[in-house]
């Protein structure tokens, strides 16, 4: 989509879906790593216990 599109439209409903979106996606890996982070924190945890 062109900026001139999304400027144009008068509720700019469009213009927020598509900066919703971006964030979305910039977000997403952020959580993955955070996750795989925590899963592997707790398992390197659980293991150095039982040894």
């Amino acid at each position: 989509m062109c900026r001139a599109v999304l400027e144009s439209e008068a509720g700019q409903a469009t213009a927020k879906g598509v900066n919703d979106g971006i964030v979305y996606l910039m977000v997403i890996p952020y959580i993955l790593i955070g996750g795989l982070a925590l899963f592997l924190y707790r398992y390197m945890r659980k293991n150095s216990s039982n040894s």
